[in-house]
């Protein structure tokens, strides 16, 4: 009989590229993991589990917490550490659709047919929800929808610690420093002509992130496995920058934020990336970069079979089971299932593969195709156990 590990253990064997008794599955750890408030509506109905209050946990991609009962159903391995809103409100924006969001939120619906929010200081229109018969996340720059005196990180430590204490999930602290790079088009010109004005801003982003990711050890300790950093690195096409000049301007802060994290806790980094990125694979690597996600298979120079033959062996792959800009919201369920296959059979050999689809569940994904999604990856997991 194979051993059966816990899911923290599982996760961690898979990141460590250690063997396991199947691939682990993730379904929300993340930001870019995770699910549409409206997809999971439809999910709960379709499965249909009791109705409960749907907690919106990110208010601009209007993503979902996901729920215990979810997650077991998938056989899920992680869980989001946000340890939910100090205070909330219920919006109803259209049809039978009901969510629980942020009390620093005040949607309202404009002539135009847009739902708009304002910031809570200055009143500034600074998110929008095109469409209300068809809109599922809001438009914007963001900004912090905490909005209350209680301090973010002591209430992440205590949501994380009753995670350690009473569940086997592994989990993330998401946002423990800067990622370094910006694809903002003033900054992509900045670093072509102002090279040691990007130097000063790395600068300060290192000595903002020390201070975070410090009180993010002294606060959660061993409650948590990893933190997360993230910059967009490239396009549909190409790397949004030379990666040597990635990796002479950018790339040292970066060492130095990791080498730090990992002299002072046993956390994995796990470092969030979009687009054609393929050229900085190395880079992170020898950053000491642990995690890659979302791993969008769909881009050129993205090849599951050749990224997993070069790199499998030194970066655990987060993503990547399923191409979201593909079979799985446009296809049918068994096409879902075939992706998911062939993507698996890629990526989920000799461990270093989490499991989940390149980045978030969208609103209009049917909840026959994510059924399809996750009970297949299920599935295939154990074709991949290796214990």
């Amino acid at each position: 009989m194979k051993e059966k590990l816990s899911r923290r253990e599982r996760v961690m064997r898979a990141v460590e590229h250690k063997p396991v008794d199947r691939t682990p599955i993730d379904l929300g750890v993340h930001y870019s993991t995770g699910i549409s408030a409206y997809a999971y509506q439809n999910l709960r109905e379709y499965l249909g589990l009791p109705k409960k209050k749907i907690e919106v946990i990110d208010s601009f991609q209007f993503l979902a917490r996901v729920d215990e009962d979810i997650l077991e159903r998938f056989h899920c391995d992680c869980i989001l550490f946000h340890p939910g809103y100090p205070a909330t409100r219920t919006w109803r924006p259209r049809e039978h659709y009901e969510f629980e969001i942020s009390a620093a939120i005040h949607p309202e619906l404009e002539s135009d047919g847009a739902w708009v929010f304002s910031g809570e200081k200055n009143g500034e229109k600074i998110g929008r929800m095109v469409s209300p018969a068809g809109g599922y996340f809001f438009d914007g720059q963001g900004f912090d929808t905490w909005a209350s005196e209680l301090d973010f990180n002591t209430e992440v430590a205590r949501y994380a610690e009753k995670i350690y204490k009473e569940t086997d999930y592994f989990t993330l602290y998401v946002g423990g420093g800067s990622g370094y790079f910006s694809d903002n088009p003033d900054y992509l010109v900045k670093i072509m002509l102002e090279p040691e004005e990007i130097t000063k801003d790395c600068e300060r982003g290192y000595e903002w992130s020390i201070q975070s990711v410090t009180d993010i050890i002294k606060k959660c300790g061993g409650y948590i496995q990893g933190v997360c950093l993230g910059s967009d690195l490239g396009t549909q096409i190409a790397p949004f920058v030379n990666p040597a000049i990635y990796a002479d301007l950018i790339a040292p802060w970066l060492k130095k934020y990791i080498d730090f994290v990992k002299a002072n806790s046993d956390y994995k980094i796990f470092f969030h990336t979009c687009g054609a990125m393929e050229p900085f694979i190395p880079i992170l690597i020898e950053c000491g970069v642990d995690i890659l996600n979302p791993v969008q298979v769909s881009c050129k120079n993205m090849e599951p079979y050749a990224l997993k033959q070069k790199y499998g062996d030194k970066i655990c792959f987060w993503g990547g089971g399923c191409d979201t800009h593909g079979a799985f919201g446009t296809g049918t369920p068994e096409q879902v299932a075939e992706n998911v296959r062939y993507l698996m059979s890629a990526l989920a050999p000799n461990s270093g593969f989490v499991f989940n689809q390149v980045h978030n569940v969208m609103g209009n994904v049917t909840p026959e195709n994510i059924v399809a999604m996750l009970d297949t990856a299920y599935e295939e997991s154990f074709k991949y156990g290796n214990l």
